[in-house]
């Protein structure tokens, strides 16, 4: 078959290609990748099925792909100075989703216990997120839910934690989030599990910053723990499972390494996706390098700036401080909603999420609050000062949002009012986009 120019489909990519090369983005789960990942997950090896384990596979032709498999396996590895005679590691995950609900089932029966932070406290959909009248995720629906909260000021609260873990018993504890911002203490949370359930981290927002020791280790305590690979490791979009291959809990000695193979193939899904294992592994070897560490350190420090910026402005940041790549902001009492902020910023050309904070009534559709990241800023090389910059660019936005209230009301919706009044054209708003213009032309989205 001849080779024809998809022109309309190369013209809808090239148009998201310059979106993402004039704007700024500020979603703290998405990052740039390594430029090499474009190569390995962009390579022949998408071709190639793989059904199975490394030296098990259901297809022949899989010399090389056992190849690389195992070289991620033992990358990864690396990264996180694990003892491969104690760890295990299962890299054909297609997402954190698949990866979580993949892990879950090797550790619980459908209907069994876990607890995870709940979703408008900081946690992700796939810890069990459940309303009062729907199951949500497919992990509430598939078994038992028991979320635990956050303190007034937005705060792990370990107290209650122990409390809802008596009281329930579950059968796996998770901790990680995808909106929070302080370190978890796994000793602690350890302490409270003793060896009565599974101890599960999930650390997709924070892995690199655990790989580069800015963070509390999570493996000293935890029998399993996942990660996400595109957020701060700059990889693929994909995720990792690591376990302990042997785990003994009230009595009962489990197989992890069989039993969390088994869960992702063939239980959750069928072949693995070889051209993203392959940038995996590419990643996970340009995070081994000394200039990872340096980027990480860079993040932490754009997102203190980042955070003292708003705190100085009376905004209403979540637990009031940050030690990881992200801010939360609580916008209750500005009088404007999450998902103002994030359209009138999307008109601008920076990218931000409406987010749920701490006891938000409607965390799905009229979220209280937005979050911030800064891994992506700093991939294209923003320091502290570019950093202050774009966060009083966001400030203004807000400001103006606040401002409108009035005159927004006659509109409905916040499109509607910036071309109906012609916002992008006042004075300070072109400031806004020229400076957003300056800053993505100075640093480039690396290819």
């Amino acid at each position: 078959m001849s080779i024809l120019q998809d022109s309309e489909l190369d013209e809808y990519v090239t148009q998201e290609e310059n979106r993402q090369r004039t704007s700024i983005t500020l979603i703290a789960s998405e990052n740039y990748v390594f430029p090499g990942v474009y190569k390995y997950s962009g390579s022949l090896l998408t071709n190639k099925y793989s059904e199975g384990k490394v030296g098990a596979r259901y297809y022949g032709g899989t010399k090389y792909i056992d190849i690389i498999e195992s070289q991620c396996k033992d990358r990864i590895l690396a990264l996180f100075e694990l003892d491969p005679s104690v760890w295990g590691v299962c890299v054909q995950s297609y997402s954190g989703s698949i990866a979580n609900l993949s892990a879950y089932s090797a550790m619980v029966t459908p209907g069994g216990k876990i607890m995870g932070m709940n979703l408008p406290a900081g946690g992700h959909l796939t810890h069990g997120f459940q309303t009062k009248t729907r199951k949500v995720s497919g992990t509430s629906v598939y078994f038992s839910s028991h979320p635990y909260e956050v303190d007034a000021n937005g705060y792990l609260d370990y107290n209650h934690i122990r409390t809802r873990f008596n009281e329930v018993s579950p059968e796996v504890l998770i901790c990680g989030y995808s909106a929070h911002s302080q370190d978890i203490n796994y000793a602690l949370l350890r302490g409270i599990v003793t060896d009565k359930a599974f101890l599960y981290a999930d650390i997709s927002h924070i892995s690199a910053l655990i790989a580069s020791k800015l963070m509390n280790n999570p493996f000293i305590h935890c029998d399993v723990v996942m990660t996400t690979t595109h957020k701060g490791l700059r990889g693929p979009r994909g995720a990792i499972i690591m376990y302990r291959k042997c785990v003994t809990v009230n009595g009962t000695t489990h197989d992890l390494d069989n039993k969390m193979n088994l869960a992702v193939f063939p239980l959750i899904q069928g072949g693995p996706h070889n051209h993203t294992i392959a940038g995996i592994s590419h990643s996970m070897y340009m995070a081994k390098q000394p200039e990872f560490i340096t980027y990480c350190k860079q993040v932490v420090s754009n997102a203190r700036i980042m955070c003292d910026y708003f705190k100085q402005r009376n905004y209403s940041v979540v637990t009031d401080s940050t030690v990881n790549h992200m801010v939360i902001i609580d916008l209750h009492s500005k009088g404007v909603s999450g998902q103002e902020v994030e359209s009138f910023c999307d008109y601008l050309g920076i990218n931000i999420n409406k987010n749920s904070v701490p006891r938000d009534k409607s965390c799905l559709f009229k979220p209280s609050g937005i979050r911030l990241g800064v891994y992506a800023i700093t991939t294209r090389g923003f320091k502290e000062g570019d950093t202050y910059l774009v966060c009083d660019m966001v400030h203004t936005a807000i400001t103006l949002l606040q401002d409108t209230v009035s005159a927004r009301s006659k509109h409905k919706s916040v499109k509607d009012w910036i071309i109906s009044e012609d916002i992008l054209n006042q004075e300070g708003i072109k400031n806004i986009i020229q400076n957003i213009f300056n800053l993505t032309k100075k640093y480039p989205v690396p290819e």
